[in-house]
């Protein structure tokens, strides 16, 4: 009989203890790894999204930056329990096409969380540019093949793996000519040295009112408030697809549960009308989704990028 009652109270106490072990995610500080430095895009939409959801949790979640893929691959080493979260472009998705020693696998090493947001591109050209849309620059670009160029901020960077699409899909011969950042690469334009570069909202508003280049298409799969005036590439090519977009990952193998409570929470703070109005006004549009659906899209951009980087002769470095 003793030996019972001490089995039973061994039994509640193990009980106890397992109860305080499983205390609600999160009960400790949340890490937000963001791949690129203090400043960027990307940087601004975590400390957002950490503000807001330090407030919504309780708990405090800090954004560390740590550039370049190191930072990437200490979020792919990390313990999947959710306190360690990375917030990134879809350039993660080429890392493998153009990285030959890459440490982390995009796909495998990862699971996604939710997109943050999506950003529209706009295709600007010179103010002296003879053309003034997408069907004027490609039969430009038909009429002297290899003697326009375009400007990226890098191999991998969103503004060439846009453009690059376009090229392929309107059957044109341009030159790719990258640069070391943004700001070089409009400048190029500016000057007419190269024709045609894919910039953000913001850019091309302001250089576009002041006359310093036109705003010719827009990327996004339908015109946006801040261009009302300007065409989707979509329109003149049916076929063309590119979506920049910013989402939050996690290690693999971090429980369902908690993505799904990260990805609903982080949906809330999206709603929030202080925060959409921060996002519009850098060009970002807010474009929260599900777990599942957020896994879908990495994997199929990263098999379809991979696939046109090699069609445009890109290899590992």
């Amino acid at each position: 009989m003793l030996r019972m009652i001490s089995l039973a109270l061994a039994g509640l106490f193990a009980s106890a203890l397992g109860a305080s072990a499983q205390q609600p995610y999160p009960s400790q500080v949340v890490r937000i790894v963001v791949p690129f430095s203090a400043g960027s895009i990307t940087d601004g939409l975590a400390r957002i999204l950490a503000d807001k959801l330090t407030e919504m949790w309780k708990q405090q979640v800090i954004v560390e930056n740590r550039p370049g893929l190191p930072g990437t691959t200490a979020v792919a080493k990390s313990p999947p329990d959710g306190y360690t979260l990375m917030l990134t472009s879809n350039g993660h998705t080429i890392a493998n096409a153009i990285n030959k020693s890459i440490q982390f696998d995009p796909v495998k090493d990862f699971v996604g969380v939710a997109r943050v947001a999506s950003v529209p591109l706009v295709m600007i050209v010179p103010p002296d540019f003879p053309g003034n849309s997408i069907k004027d620059f490609i039969e430009r670009a038909k009429e002297k093949p290899g003697q326009l160029n375009f400007s990226s901020a890098g191999v991998a960077s969103t503004s060439y793996l846009s453009a690059e699409i376009f090229k392929q899909d309107a059957k044109i011969n341009i030159v790719h000519v990258p640069f070391k950042g943004a700001p070089e690469a409009v400048t190029a334009v500016i000057r007419n040295d190269v024709q045609m570069y894919m910039a953000p909202i913001p850019t091309a508003q302001e250089l576009g009112s002041n006359g310093k280049v036109k705003p010719i298409g827009i990327n996004s799969d339908k015109r946006v408030p801040q261009l009302p005036n300007v065409p989707t590439i979509a329109e003149t090519l049916p076929d063309y697809k590119y979506e920049s977009w910013f989402g939050v990952m996690a290690p693999a193998g971090t429980p369902k549960p908690i993505l799904t409570k990260v990805s609903e929470d982080i949906a809330k703070v999206l709603q929030m009308p202080d925060v959409r109005e921060k996002l519009l006004a850098q060009g970002s549009i807010p474009a929260p989704n599900t777990p599942a659906e957020f896994d879908a899209i990495i994997k199929s951009d990263t098999e379809r990028y991979g696939k046109i980087l090699r069609d445009a002769g890109i290899t590992p470095q």
